[in-house]
């Protein structure tokens, strides 16, 4: 029997393996829609830390998980599921909103810039807000969205407080934004903000990331009937 395998096939089989624990699979599927810090996947879940160390492990072992440190808390460090090794795999979960509400810092890029893509790829309405709005959208968010197809020329920034409604579906796009808004029912996309880097390829690598997430996320959102 030949024993050497292609490498494509024993990836595979490794995600297989992780998979094949309820608990990892839990962590999997609570990693689908949203980032989640290794606490928060405890409490989600009623794992003690010592058991959501060992099948984060086992995740990242097999390159289902990844992990990134907060531009919040510099202590934190946040989960991120890997989509390519999970190729096939659907959010077995549906939500319900009135709207899908973008959220970051500043309001002033990847929360623009994720409404923009939501906007182009569901019908559910959305909208966009910052915890600490800036005075302007970024002049790279405006050049990025319009070379993918996309406008924000009328976008404005705006206070969470004056935008987000009851029957709100929160997205956190960053990390400060997670951290800084009131405990509540929302998901988190651990998304590094273009604006630190200050470059056409961190902004494109940004809506890169963020039009991923909204097509893995806009199948699971339905609107409020």
């Amino acid at each position: 029997m030949n024993a050497d395998w292609p490498d494509r096939l024993t990836a595979r089989a490794r995600v297989h393996a992780a998979l094949g624990e309820p608990a990892r699979l839990a962590v999997v599927e609570l990693l689908l829609l949203g980032d989640a810090s290794p606490g928060e996947v405890g409490r989600a879940l009623g794992l003690p830390s010592n058991l959501v160390a060992h099948h984060v492990g086992f995740l990242e072992r097999a390159g289902v998980v990844e992990r990134s440190r907060s531009e919040g808390d510099h202590r934190r460090t946040y989960l991120r599921l890997r989509p390519a090794a999970l190729t096939g795999l659907a959010p077995a979960a549906t939500r319900e909103a009135g709207r899908v509400v973008f959220v970051c810092s500043h309001n002033s890029a990847r929360s623009q810039l994720a409404a923009a893509l939501w906007a182009d790829r569901s019908p559910v309405p959305t909208a966009s807000a910052g915890t600490r709005p800036a005075d302007r959208v970024h002049p790279l968010a405006v050049a990025t969205a319009r070379a993918h197809g996309l406008s924000l020329a009328r976008a404005r920034t705006r206070p969470v407080t004056d935008v987000l409604r009851d029957d709100d579906l929160v997205v956190a796009v960053c990390d400060s934004a997670h951290e800084e808004l009131d405990p509540a029912d929302r998901l988190h996309w651990s998304v590094p903000d273009p604006a630190a880097a200050g470059t056409g390829d961190a902004f494109d690598a940004a809506f890169r990331d963020l039009a991923g997430r909204v097509d893995r996320l806009a199948p699971a959102v339905h609107r409020t009937t």
